[in-house]
């Protein structure tokens, strides 16, 4: 299985990122994903998490109203909009396959990763 995230980059404070994720080799649709990044001083926690059928997604609280996850199932990629990015909300950000056994915000509830891609938000 193959994990790839793009279209990070240098944004603005208030501005918006929409970063692609691909993932191959797998029958994407049969699994849950989510975006995770690392918290200050921690591993890396969920931000956002969407179910294999989209049906129900779920977000860290900072980034309520201002993030969304969506997938497009058609082409293999989950998607997370950013909009009124905040100077806090640079991080690496990874997408990740969810196995099982444990909370969606978890990083050991997942299994296959990508590299990351950078967001880096200028005050």
């Amino acid at each position: 299985v193959q994990v790839a995230e793009s279209g990070g980059g240098p944004v603005q404070a208030g501005g918006s990122l929409r970063i692609p994720c691909t993932a191959s080799e797998l029958t994407f649709d049969d699994y849950s994903m989510a975006w995770l990044r690392p918290a200050p001083g921690k591993d890396r926690e969920g931000v956002s998490f969407i179910c294999a059928n989209g049906a129900l997604t779920m977000y860290e609280d900072s980034v309520k109203r201002r993030f969304t996850i969506y997938r497009d199932d058609a082409k293999n990629t989950l998607y997370l909009q950013m909009n009124d990015l905040k100077y806090e909300d640079t991080a690496r950000y990874y997408c990740a396959v969810w196995f099982s056994g444990g909370q969606w915000y978890d990083a050991g509830a997942y299994h296959y990763w990508g590299q990351g891609t950078q967001v880096t938000v200028s005050s």
